[in-house]
């Protein structure tokens, strides 16, 4: 379902000495030696009845409302976003929710914007509404003030008794603020697992929900991180791509390349490449050490940035997040610049590898990820290996994968800021 391609100016990696630290590695991972590690097995693991409830209360949410806010903040909102992007309509908001009877999903929690949440409240009072709050602790600061927001919101508009039965909540099982409140207030919940992270935890309910609202087919999802399990679950690097990944991530940073830069020319893969910020950035940056990930959209990006890829400082490289197939695609029969291209996506492939040849030329390191095709199964892969890959790409940097210490420091100043 996926394959690896690279262009590498010296391409003398040392994969056997690469495949014995992978060795390794594989059977920390398989062992699960280090905590939040459940997501290893987790789709092979994950209880029927847990996902016939998501999709029941799923069902249970699109006869309520015409719009769901769901309440999150980093791994709480974006592998649900990224995936709604990827696989509904571009204007699912705008005007396929509406026609196929689905709620309208918008996301808060994720800023501090005044402007947003008056819009998005104004918007509001001309649907029907459903909360979905996602917090393991209830005290994250953006959800938290957020939450009570909406928490305002919901009461004034439909009483404390409706309100309940219109707020699910995504949250620890047994302890913190928004457990407390669930239990005493009656909300509908869900829990997130002790032993999975929260930039882990798309394929969890923290994700599932809100997919399965937007009518994606999560069982297909889980059934895809399930091959992608099974797949990758494999010491020989010969063998394994996702190592192979994780070694060339690796094998470039140690030869000063401390930027990647994902790429799509498929638009609908802009926001996963933001779930991969968050992947590699909060996982890998720790100790001085660390790739910093960025993103580019194509060919966008390329009449802002082209010049930096081309002529810029070289402590970077490139990788590119690329579909083979598509299923809806337009004609460019009648298009007087389209020349050999006989349709956008043929257009798109050569603009791509136009720009690939003209970046090789300047020695920019290139990796090329193709996923076979846009889909729920396809979505699951996908997240599985760049979780498995994450994971490898830290324990050969020599950094813990599934802690995040520099996060605490801005929100400590914040505390002490709003006594």
């Amino acid at each position: 379902m996926m394959k690896l391609d690279y262009w590498l100016s010296d391409a003398n990696v040392p994969w056997q000495a690469y495949q014995s630290q992978l060795s390794t590695i594989h059977n920390k991972l398989k062992t699960k030696e280090d905590d939040y590690t459940g997501w290893m097995d987790w789709p092979l693991r994950i209880e029927q009845s847990l996902v016939q409830d998501i999709l029941a209360t799923a069902d249970d949410i699109r006869s309520k409302c015409t719009a769901l806010v769901v309440i999150g903040i980093g791994g709480s909102y974006l592998g649900a976003k990224a995936c709604i992007e990827l696989l509904q309509s571009p204007f699912y908001n705008e005007y396929y929710a509406g026609q196929q009877n689905r709620p309208r999903i918008y996301f808060a929690g994720h800023h501090l914007s005044s402007i947003y949440y008056e819009e998005l409240l104004d918007r509001l009072n001309s649907e029907e509404v459903c909360v979905c709050v996602i917090s393991k602790s209830g005290t994250t600061l953006e959800p938290s003030i957020v939450f009570d927001l909406f928490r305002s919101y919901m009461r004034e508009r439909y009483g404390i008794t409706e309100a309940a039965k219109r707020i699910y909540a995504i949250t620890d099982a047994e302890k913190g603020t928004l457990r407390a409140e669930a239990d005493e207030q009656g909300y509908k919940t869900f829990v997130v697992p002790d032993d999975i992270g929260g930039r882990y935890s798309v394929l969890t309910p923290v994700g599932l929900l809100p997919i399965a609202v937007a009518g994606i087919d999560i069982v297909s999802m889980l059934e895809g991180a399930a091959q992608a399990a099974k797949v990758y679950d494999n010491a020989d690097l010969a063998h394994n791509i996702c190592y192979q990944y994780g070694a060339l991530r690796h094998y470039l940073q140690e030869r000063g390349k401390v930027i990647e830069i994902f790429e799509v020319y498929e638009g609908r893969l802009r926001y996963f490449t933001e779930w991969l910020k968050q992947l590699f950035g909060e996982s890998e940056c720790k100790d001085g050490k660390g790739v910093i990930p960025m993103s580019l959209q194509m060919s966008t990006d390329l009449h802002s940035m082209g010049q930096f890829l081309q002529d810029g400082r070289q402590i970077f490289f490139e990788t590119v997040l690329t579909v083979s197939n598509i299923r809806k695609d337009v004609s460019l029969e009648n298009c007087r610049m389209s020349g050999k291209a006989a349709s956008m996506h043929m257009l798109n492939q050569i603009v791509e590898e136009s720009a690939r040849k003209a970046h090789l030329e300047n020695n920019t390191p290139n990796i090329r990820l193709t996923v076979s095709e846009l889909s729920a199964r396809a979505f699951g892969h996908m997240v599985y290996f760049f979780e498995k890959a994450c994971a490898v790409s830290c324990y050969l940097t020599g950094v813990q994968p599934f802690d995040q210490p520099g996060v605490e420091a801005y929100k400590c100043n914040i505390k002490a800021a709003i006594k």
